[in-house]
């Protein structure tokens, strides 16, 4: 009988795994990516990456654009300086202007308010110490001029606004009436309108007449007598 002789391989042996060094696992620690070390039951908390959130990059990015995009809204606002001569003012919508007097040897000062071609106040300028130039203007002065000029500009407004509205209390019919005529300066069609108010204010008639209606006491009271009808001589 033959023998059978079974001579067996040696088992596998699995090839030692490297471990990694403690520098390595703190690297990788420290990037969240380490695998947790079985053999030495060092194991390493797993660490969360942060993960990115849509929403809070998107506003991120629109307040970038807004921001470079921004401008300074003085930056293209004209640079408007004040102007400061001896003869010349310029500063808060006035001008004051020292001119030679046309008249004599002495100075005037003419006051300009912006946008208007004409003065709105020319009078008598002082006289320098060397008695033949002009006082320099300054602070003081102008802020005078311009107080001055202010209320011209301001009385002939109320002198005008009297002019188009005028106004004529009448006793007629037995009781009081308030009588108005209000001028409309229109450059292609002038007219006025007469009204007459009762005396509970209420308006009782109001016609259309020339502009050149002469409006008192005895004009008013034929009027109203007339029952309202237009005066003589106001056709159109």
């Amino acid at each position: 009988m033959t023998q059978l002789s079974l001579d067996f391989a040696d088992p596998l042996v699995p090839a030692a795994t490297p471990r990694p060094t403690r520098r390595r696992r703190e690297a990788a620690r420290a990037r969240g990516a380490v695998a947790p070390d079985t053999s030495t039951g060092d194991v390493a908390e797993p660490v969360a990456l942060p993960m990115p959130d849509p929403i809070t990059d998107l506003l991120t990015t629109m307040n970038q654009a807004h921001a470079s995009s921004a401008t300074d809204p003085n930056e293209d606002a004209p640079d408007i300086t004040a102007r400061r001569e001896d003869r010349l003012w310029q500063l808060d919508g006035w001008t004051a202007r020292v001119i030679k007097n046309e008249d004599d040897d002495g100075w005037a000062v003419a006051m300009y308010q912006d946008g208007e071609p004409e003065p709105a106040l020319v009078g008598p300028w002082t006289m320098g110490r060397d008695k033949k130039n002009p006082k320099p203007l300054d602070q003081a002065a102008f802020n005078t001029l311009v107080k001055t000029a202010s209320e011209v500009l301001q009385r002939h407004e109320q002198q005008r606004h009297a002019a188009l509205h005028k106004r004529q209390t009448v006793f007629a019919l037995d009781r009081q009436w308030e009588v108005r005529l209000d001028i409309v300066p229109d450059e292609y069609e002038p007219h006025a309108l007469l009204s007459a108010l009762d005396d509970a204010g209420e308006e009782v008639a109001c016609i259309r007449v020339r502009p050149d209606f002469r409006l008192g006491s005895a004009s008013a009271t034929a009027w109203i007598e007339d029952d309202f009808r237009r005066p003589r001589g106001q056709e159109e």
